[in-house]
């Protein structure tokens, strides 16, 4: 492999014509003096480690046919130079560097290229309409990874020879021009991750059109804008496609049966969308599937039994619909399998011992969130490269079999919400890999086992509310009281200090001059006290049990979640509304701490709606709606609400809520002044944990929800956190529903104008009387993220006359971050293992900087002015866990 520089001696070769350089480790910049090697027809200079600028000289090889250099570090603009290259007919490949600027008008003019590539770069512009015009006889057009914008121009249509066309991740807009329907040699089209548009069934005229493209093998359509009804001419496209990708859009209506005509297809992405109706039996007729994605969509009825036909899938996912009955048997056919999402539908019955024997399964099994009951088979235990098994919140019962051990791969364990006993099983010691076991909300007994504490990847444990006794771990990551959860186990003692949790008791010896005979007396009644105690635990258990089962699987503050409160109970819970028990005032009332006598007597959150507010009683109802819709672990979960007449007769309105003694995200970022002194500092990963779990919550309404909510109202103090410092969104008293069905599903139609929102929040389009989107919570997003990182308010007083703290974060990005990150921010978590400690500062701050770029680069996109700029919160989630992840590598190199 060559290194060092080009050297200058080069240039003597003065009837050169063919220099290939290329994957080798070159440094320095491209010499400008290959521009005078005027005899060379081939110059390739990709993947090294060039860096500079393109020099212009390049642009006075004449003979030059072909030129590639990609896969560098080059910078700068394209120079208009290389336009004068008339002689290229084959590369012109500038891809994988970090060139800027737009293309010069003067490349248009190499009327002979085939191939022209310039994607992984910094570019922008919008195309000129006659580009198909100035290279009719290219094959290849790749642009995807720049920042384009604009319509795609209808003259690629006379690109007469165009195979491929990778317009992909930019941000061009309008609709698909339906003349690309006219390039009979179209192979692929890549238009994913753009701002493209269809709402009226005259938009989706392209599709028709592509059926006219007899080699098309791929047409990949993700994440735009595209709405209506999926038309059935998609079953027409040509049986040589192998992949079809339409997720991440605003699609409505159902799957043609006739889909059964693409038989080729390896990858069929239709997920998320807006579809509806049952997934037709005929997909069991695509046997060639490797991917099948149906997944955040509103399918209902039966999984088809002929799905078990796939015998070459790979990827399933179906997971947040409206399915229902059981998971099929035939599954179980499919013994290439790595990755089974079923989560969040309305499953029933039992998990098939058949889906177990997948070997394959090595990626997911994910079935949460649906109604399954009965066992956990011990067949488990065959699942032995999987990494990560979710069975949240279902109904299984049972004991945790002890073939779970036997998955010793598995790094996430996720049994929450159901109704599993016995004791936590020692075979689980084998799974040392675990970075996730959460057990909570069920009905295991006896001690924590001590296994855990030598667990050393892992990062999340939770035991709470389980019948767990005895004396918790202090070592591993029960030192991290942030990384663990066992709050609702009251029989457990001892433990970090920091847990407050009582002392263990030690038993005193009797004496020794008691009589043996009084000693058995003492011990036949403590046993028949014991015995009574255990009957009548087991009763209360049982009616407890049936109780749990008729109701939610994973209640945790209220026992009786529908419980029914009066004015009453609610002034006495609050102490008559005292001052002493206000928590916070908001827009439209007051929160206060309140106690519950409803058994145990339980601390609340109750939120009392100002009736003489305008817009308070809508508030209340909208709160209720958007509340007993959702169900998400990074949302506030409302316990029960109350509306009746307060003692005067006058109307009252109230919510109970979970409550939240940590308070608020507001009150962490920004302490009041007298409590500066006591109050603990987030830290970096602590931080990036919150903006996930805000993130995962908003997603979560926008796409997985029955119906598309739109918070409108995202900032710190609507943000709680928990003990375990999860975050909550909480407060949706502005949320607004979106139509799933009308042709503009995106847009809501109640105008932002009926709303008030947060000065600083409030997405800049809402002030033109825009209607309602999903856009406007992306923007407000932005600016929290921003600010917990920053720790400045967008109202802080240095933002006037027009500078904002998007502004102000912009002008440090992002070579000065750090200097703008706030202040209190602990880069580096106290409780550390030894190995931590011995990192010096400057590898500390070089990890936090990486870390900070990165979010604070996800904060402007999703805080741009223009809607059509910000990203998609499910990018901005994946991106966040992408960029947690690499701090973990880093934290751990």
């Amino acid at each position: 492999m060559l290194q060092g520089h080009i050297p200058m001696s080069f240039v003597n070769l003065s009837s050169l014509t063919y220099l290939q350089l290329s994957n080798n480790s070159l440094t320095g910049g491209i010499p400008h003096f290959i521009g005078s090697m005027s005899t060379l027809n081939y110059l390739d200079l990709s993947a090294n480690n060039f860096i500079g600028g393109i020099p212009p000289s390049l642009g006075n090889l004449s003979t030059l046919t072909h030129l590639d250099l990609s896969q560098n570090n080059l910078e700068g603009g394209i120079p208009p130079s290389l336009g004068k290259l008339s002689s290229l007919t084959t590369f012109l490949y500038l891809a994988f560097n970090s060139l800027s600027g737009t293309i010069p008008p003067a490349l248009w003019n190499l009327s002979s290229l085939t191939l022209f590539g310039v994607e992984n770069n910094n570019l922008h512009g919008s195309l000129p309409s006659y580009v198909g015009d100035a290279l009719p006889q290219l094959r290849v057009f790749n642009l995807y990874g720049n920042q384009f914008h604009g319509p795609i121009p209808m003259s690629f249509s006379n690109t007469s020879r165009l195979e491929i066309i990778d317009l992909s991740i930019n941000n061009f807009s309008g609709i698909i021009p339906p003349s690309l329907g006219r390039l009979q040699g179209l192979s692929k089209v890549i238009l994913a991750y753009n701002m493209l548009e269809t709402r009226e069934a005259a938009g989706w005229s392209f599709l028709d059109a592509l059926a006219n493209c007899s080699n098309l093998r791929g047409l990949q359509l993700d994440n735009n804008r595209l709405g209506g009804m999926l038309p059935k001419s998609v079953a027409n496209l040509s049986t040589t496609l192998t992949w079809l990708s339409m997720g991440h859009n605003q699609i409505y209506g159902s799957i043609p049966s006739e889909i059964r005509n693409l038989a080729n297809l390896t990858l069929l992405d239709l997920g998320p969308n807006l579809l509806t109706g049952y997934i037709p039996a005929t997909l069991g007729m695509l046997q060639n599937l490797h991917v099948l994605d149906l997944n955040g969509n509103n399918f209902s009825g039966r999984i088809p039994i002929n799905l078990g036909n796939l015998t070459q899938l790979n990827q399933l996912y179906l997971g947040f619909n409206e399915l229902n009955g059981s998971i099929p048997t035939s599954l179980g056919n499919c013994q290439n399998l790595e990755y089974l999402s079923l989560d969040h539908n309305k499953l029933t019955g039992s998990i098939p011992v058949e889906v177990l024997h997948i070997s394959s399964l090595s990626t997911l099994l994910g079935l949460s969130r649906n109604a399954l009951t009965g066992l956990l088979p011990s067949t488990v235990g065959s699942l032995k490269n999987l990494d990560i098994l979710d069975v949240s919140e279902n109904q299984l019962s049972g004991e945790i079999p002890d073939r779970l051990g036997e998955c010793q791969v598995m790094e996430y364990l996720n049994m929450r919400g159901n109704f599993f006993n016995g004791t936590i099983p020692l075979s689980l010691a084998n799974l040392r890999g675990l970075q996730l076991l959460d057990l909570s909300c069920n009905n295991l007994s006896g001690r924590i086992p001590e296994f855990l504490e030598s667990f050393r990847l892992l990062q999340n444990l939770n035991l709470s509310f389980n019948n767990l006794e005895g004396e918790v771990p202090k070592g591993g990551v029960f030192g991290n009281i942030s990384a663990i959860s066992i709050q609702g186990n009251t029989k457990l003692c001892g433990g970090n200090p920091k847990m407050n949790l009582p002392p263990c008791s030690i038993e005193i010896p009797a004496k020794r001059h008691k009589s043996p005979r009084l000693a058995i007396v003492i011990s036949l009644v403590v046993c028949a006290i014991l015995c009574l105690i255990v009957f009548f635990s087991l009763f209360a258990a049982r009616c407890w049990s049936q109780k749990s089962r008729r109701e939610s699987p994973a209640m945790t503050l209220i026992k009786d979640q529908h419980m029914r409160v009066s004015y009453a109970d609610l002034l006495k819970a609050t102490d008559g509304f005292s001052l002493a028990n206000l928590i916070g005032v908001g827009s439209f009332g007051s929160v206060y701490k309140g106690i519950m006598d409803h058994g145990d007597q339980e601390i609340v959150a109750v939120k009392v709606l100002n009736l003489q507010q305008h817009g308070a009683s809508r508030s209340f109802f909208a709160e209720c709606e958007a509340l007993r819709n959702i169900r998400h672990r990074n949302l506030v979960k409302i316990l029960t609400s109350c509306s009746s007449m307060d003692f005067e007769g006058n109307d009252f309105k109230a919510l109970v809520f979970e409550f939240f003694p940590i308070g608020s995200l507001e009150k962490w970022l920004h302490p009041e002044s007298s409590e500066q002194s006591n109050s603990r500092k987030l830290s970096l990963t602590e931080r990036l944990n919150i903006a996930i779990d805000v993130a995962s919550a908003v997603e979560y309404l926008h796409y997985h929800g029955p119906k598309p909510i739109v918070h409108c109202d995202l900032k710190p103090s609507n943000v709680l956190l928990s003990d375990d410092m999860t975050a909550r969104v909480s407060d949706f008293g502005l949320a607004r529903f979106l139509n799933r069905t009308i042709s503009n599903s995106f847009l809501n139609p109640v105008s932002s104008m009926e709303l008030k929102g947060s000065i600083g929040y409030v997405a800049p389009e809402y002030g033109l009387a825009n209607k309602i989107s999903t856009n406007g919570d992306v923007y407000s997003f932005g600016i929290l993220l921003l600010e917990l990182f920053t720790g400045k308010r967008p109202t802080d007083d240095i933002f006037t006359e027009g500078f904002s703290l998007h502004e102000f974060v912009q002008m440090a990005f992002p070579h000065e971050v750090l200097g703008i990150m706030d202040p209190h921010m602990v880069l580096q978590e106290e409780d550390g293992e030894a190995s931590d400690y011995t990192r010096n500062l400057s590898d500390i701050r070089g990890e936090a900087e990486k870390c900070i770029a990165s979010v604070l680069k996800v904060g402007l996109s999703c805080s741009k002015e223009s809607p059509i700029e910000r990203m998609q919160m499910m990018d901005v989630t994946r991106e966040l866990h992408a960029i947690r992840d690499a701090l973990r590598l880093d934290i751990i190199g």
